[in-house]
């Protein structure tokens, strides 16, 4: 085999600073994993304008492919900026990866495990969590924590949250009154697994108590159109908080923000480089 291109891989986002952050944990990867890490995006990043990427207009997982198969390579490593093994790993790529090899002859493509893997989980994302949720709740009695992610029809999915969820309780204060959030989830009873939306729970939470804080966790890597700054679970903190004048609802940061993600990172690329298979 081949030295492999290392691909960084996020589902993508309109948002110029999600872009921005992805190269800036491919770079920070490359540095710490010895090993040359590209920022690619699945989806949407290229309908960011050049001028807010510093005139460097993203990379899609599509376009990356063909240009570096083009030149000749033929072994590529993804490591994916995924929680869970969502749709975007299990058809979307393959179904990318076959339409390649149809009109480029075959080549080797292998997936590293994602963040949380089932069923051995991540403690360390957990803890990466919990690590910015203590701020947040320190000298509050009964605080009130709210995990919230994007929310997945797949219930093997949103097993994900919740598996990370039943973790961090037990890491929080006994006292603390924890609850978990999507912000979207499809209609019907069958998706109730799924979990509620955030603005319902902040609804209830702030009816029933309007002066114990509400810590909103984020279980996002990047920011885009729910999470970071402008985004919807922003919007609706604030309009909670002016429904519920004497509420304070804060936010941690993403996790994709937090130091200790690139270990995480690190391992994922040395595991995934050691279990492609030799050609």
């Amino acid at each position: 085999m081949n030295n492999p291109q290392v691909l960084l891989v996020d589902n993508g986002s309109i948002q110029p600073q999600a872009t921005l952050n992805l190269r800036h944990l491919a770079a920070e990867l490359s540095q710490c994993s010895g090993s040359s890490v590209h920022p690619v995006s699945l989806q949407h990043a290229d309908r960011i304008p050049h001028d807010q990427l510093d005139g460097n207009p993203a990379q899609l997982l599509e376009s990356f492919l063909s240009t570096q198969l083009n030149h000749g390579s033929r072994d590529f490593l993804i490591v994916p900026l995924f929680f869970g093994v969502s749709r975007a790993l299990t058809s979307l790529i393959p179904g990318l990866v076959e339409s390649l090899q149809s009109k480029h002859g075959l080549f080797q493509l292998h997936i590293a495990d994602v963040l949380y893997p089932q069923p051995q989980g991540e403690p360390r994302l957990v803890s990466i969590l919990k690590d910015q949720i203590d701020p947040l709740i320190a000298g509050v009695v009964q605080p009130r924590v709210i995990l919230v992610d994007h929310g997945s029809p797949l219930r093997e999915v949103a097993e994900v949250r919740s598996r990370i969820a039943s973790e961090l309780r037990n890491l929080l204060p006994s006292e603390t009154h924890f609850l978990e959030a999507v912000m979207e989830r499809r209609e019907g009873s069958k998706y109730d697994f799924n979990g509620e939306r955030l603005e319902q729970i902040l609804e209830r939470e702030a009816q029933l108590n309007q002066h114990t804080p509400i810590a909103i966790s984020l279980l996002f890597l990047l920011p885009g159109r729910h999470a970071g700054q402008g985004g919807d679970i922003a919007s609706i903190c604030r309009e909670t908080e002016q429904r519920y004048p004497g509420l304070k609802i804060d936010i941690t940061p993403l996790v994709g923000e937090h130091p200790q993600l690139i270990g995480i990172l690190r391992d994922r690329l040395e595991s995934g480089l050691k279990a492609m298979p030799s050609i």
